[in-house]
């Protein structure tokens, strides 16, 4: 299958970025990673801009044997000589340079004539081909150009010695279906064009970036450039990652293929946030968070049955370790029965039932939901022995100006019973409501309250030890506000001690 060649422009329009910036080191690291990706070519930088920036451009051109490595520069002479500098070391060198030829820049910026811009990028392209026998150039804001005169200095720049031409949307102006009518256009009206690759180089300002490179691919570019994570200049580049995977996924349309190794994008990915200490936005297609988790229940029934009905491509193919099922308020039986199974528990139809009733009480309280919570539910309302009394609602007043007042409704052996009682906190206040309903005359030993979980709406898990004749029992209760997960310590250890009580030589065996 034919290959397109992925130009990776991290480590210069990416690094141009707001926020961006990398040392010699971080950039180091990228390029070793661009590297093991199999990126066909890294451009390293932009050599005149800083001693540091030629310094680590000629360190990468060192250290990376396998891609292409190049060096950007303008049409300035001293550009182009430092450009070469900086990468002469290189196994595989390419130059890349470039200049305007919309008219919008010739007058505005260049301050020039299309006579003095052809003579300019003749000369520069002749320079650069003295160095190396790889020269890019580009026609900066091409999409914006007179198609006679681009197609014209195009001609011009492959007739000095250049191997690549890109047509950049420098910024981000073109549609898709206008791209590509430029690529071909192009294509039949340079007539050495057979002499070079033609790339696309696209930005992001209207979010067709990716878009428009595969218009551009369909009709006769052979390269892309590409960042990860799509930083770069303003609203950023070409993201590198839904390139390659749309190549790969639609390899069966679009008939071509990269040579990058795919299982190696969402490292890299993670690699360059934890290095800028910028990332990429949950929902972003292929290496946010949430690209393979999925919280609905049709969709997670459907994804347990059949990964291939709501996921196009796997979680593996780009380095992720499996797709993520997460369990919230839009989740079904299915996979919470799933998520208990892998956590050790087999559920009947009936406690699936109890146990699914209470998650998604939890899930309407709770953003996340973690597997310490599941575990905290099954030990709630799964495990726990059987109930002769059963907490409906509590309600607590409480402050440092009113008496702690508990309201507790429980049912008793199928009856209804609600009391109110006062107590010195307003955990005392519905133990000493729930010891008047029941009757009982026990005695707290120990009470405890943790954190099931991290944040500020995790569930807390309340621990209370109680006494009453021959018999220590211990009840536990969790729930995301502290007072209710006491009630439901409180009575789980009175339904202990019932349980021990009616039947203490079955209880011993059950324990057993």
């Amino acid at each position: 299958m034919e290959k397109v060649l992925i130009f990776d422009t991290t480590l210069r329009d990416g690094e141009q970025s707001p926020g961006f910036s990398m040392n010699l080191n971080e950039k180091l690291r990228v390029a070793k990673q661009l590297e093991k990706m199999k990126i066909d070519i890294i451009e390293a930088g932009y050599p005149r801009a800083s001693e540091g920036d030629f310094e680590a451009v000629r360190e990468i051109a060192k250290i990376v044997r396998d891609a292409q490595i190049t060096a950007i520069a303008r049409t300035d002479p001293d550009d182009i000589d430092c450009a070469w500098e900086a990468i002469k070391g290189a196994a595989h060198p390419r130059i890349h340079t470039f200049v305007s030829t919309s008219d919008i820049h010739l007058n505005h910026q260049l301050l020039k004539s299309k006579e003095e811009v052809l003579e300019i990028a003749k000369t520069a392209v002749k320079r650069a081909s003295s160095y190396t026998s790889e020269v890019e150039f580009s026609t900066m804001d091409a999409t914006r150009s007179d198609r006679d005169f681009l197609c014209q200095i195009i001609k011009t720049a492959i007739g000095a010695g250049a191997t690549t031409v890109n047509i950049p949307d420098t910024v981000g102006y073109a549609l898709p279906l206008e791209y590509g009518e430029l690529i071909k256009y192009i294509s039949e009206h340079v007539p050495n064009i057979h002499k070079a690759v033609i790339s696309a180089h696209c930005h992001n300002d209207l979010g067709l970036a990716v878009a428009n490179s595969l218009s551009a691919v369909q009709n006769g570019a052979r390269q892309v450039e590409c960042a990860i994570n799509g930083i770069g200049e303003r609203a950023g580049n070409a993201s590198l990652e839904e390139v390659v995977m749309t190549f790969r996924t639609r390899r069966d349309y679009l008939k071509l293929d990269t040579n990058v190794v795919s299982e190696q994008i969402y490292p890299t990915s993670r690699l360059l946030s934890h290095i800028t200490g910028v990332f990429v936005q949950p929902n972003k297609a292929i290496v946010g968070d949430n690209a393979f988790a999925h919280e609905s229940g049709i969709h997670q029934d459907g994804i347990l049955k059949e990964k291939l009905t709501y996921e196009i491509i796997t979680p593996e193919s780009i380095g992720v370790a499996h797709t993520s099922l997460v369990l919230g308020k839009h989740s079904g039986r299915h996979a919470l029965r799933e998520r208990l199974k892998d956590l050790g528990y087999e559920m009947n139809k009936e406690d699936l039932n109890q146990a699914f009733s209470r998650f998604k009480e939890l899930a309407d309280k709770k953003k996340d939901i973690f597997d310490e919570d599941l575990e905290a539910i099954v030990a709630d309302e799964v495990l726990r022995i059987p109930d002769k009394y059963k907490l409906i609602y509590i309600n607590v007043v409480s402050g440092s100006v009113t008496v702690p007042t508990a309201t507790v409704q429980l049912e008793l052996e199928g009856k209804i019973i609600q009391e109110a009682g006062f107590g010195d906190g307003p955990v005392d206040a519905a133990f000493k409501t729930i010891a008047k309903i029941t009757d009982t005359k026990s005695k707290l030993l120990s009470y405890s309250v943790d954190s099931i979980t991290g944040g500020t709406d995790a569930q807390g898990k309340v621990t209370v030890k109680l006494e009453e004749e021959d018999y220590t029992v211990m009840g536990q209760g969790a729930h995301t506000d502290i007072i209710t997960a006491s009630a439901r310590a409180y009575v789980n250890a009175l339904n202990r001690l019932a349980y021990l009580k009616k039947s203490p030589e079955k209880a011993i065996k059950d324990a057993v």
